[in-house]
């Protein structure tokens, strides 16, 4: 579904990303790993087009995307959940859902998508006419991965979901990831709790200062020697 090529990535002389190629399948969890500063979130976002690549391309569903514009991206089913949430402060629950489904040319079956958000967040339902701001780290999380869903992914590319949250918050966040890829999408998952990550991985790669250093499948990388020495305490 998504395959990625000799990607580079730089700011300045500053090389961010040094010729990563990986790929990912339809219905896969994929993880990328690593410590800070190793490029994971640069990835994504030239995955994204929010920032231009140096070299190398990105193919997603067969086609070169790699100098497509964002909201083509976008409507093409690959949604980009940032680091850091990015929700609209001072819109409601429901004004950051319907943002969600913007580029939707199709809006009749809005209902069967916001049913879908409710049951996989239904604390969303409960305070719809909240503004976005006031609500709590956790929940903030949960209405971004919510107002993804609405643009309807075929593959949701999530940065640090768990990042800031406390435990019980990253158990559901990770269990609902687990239900989203269950029913049909696929997972780009960028993420520094590696545990968990790996666990709920059929892929993953490791990065090292924009490179690729190890793949295997989640289970074998927990069981990694060196991933455990560096990653899992």
């Amino acid at each position: 579904m998504l395959k990625i090529t000799d990607l580079e990535v730089n700011y300045g002389a500053i090389e961010a990303v040094k010729g990563v190629t990986f790929r990912v399948e339809k219905g896969e969890i994929i993880s990328l790993i690593g410590a800070n500063g190793a490029g994971k979130t640069s990835i994504l976002r030239t995955i994204s087009a929010l920032i231009k690549n140096s070299g190398g391309t990105i193919e997603f569903d067969g086609e070169d995307i790699t100098k497509m514009a964002p909201e083509k991206i976008v409507e093409r089913g690959l949604i980009h959940v940032p680091e850091g949430r990015r929700i609209f402060a001072g819109m409601t629950i429901k004004e950051n859902l319907e943002l969600g489904a913007f580029t939707r040319h199709k809006k009749d079956d809005l209902k069967a998508d916001y049913d879908n958000v409710f049951r996989h967040f239904p604390r969303l339902k409960e305070r719809l006419h909240q503004d976005a701001a006031t609500m709590s780290g956790g929940e903030q999380q949960m209405l971004a991965i919510a107002r993804a869903l609405m643009a309807k992914p075929k593959i949701l590319l999530l940065d640090e979901p768990s990042m800031g949250l406390a435990p019980l918050f990253i158990t559901e966040i990770f269990n609902i990831i687990k239900e989203i890829n269950d029913e049909g999408v696929t997972i780009l998952l960028i993420e520094q709790n590696a545990k968990k990550a790996l666990e709920i991985a059929d892929r993953a790669y490791v990065l090292e200062t924009g490179n690729v250093v190890l793949e295997g499948t989640g289970a074998e990388l927990l069981e990694s020697p060196e991933v455990k020495k560096a990653y899992l305490g």
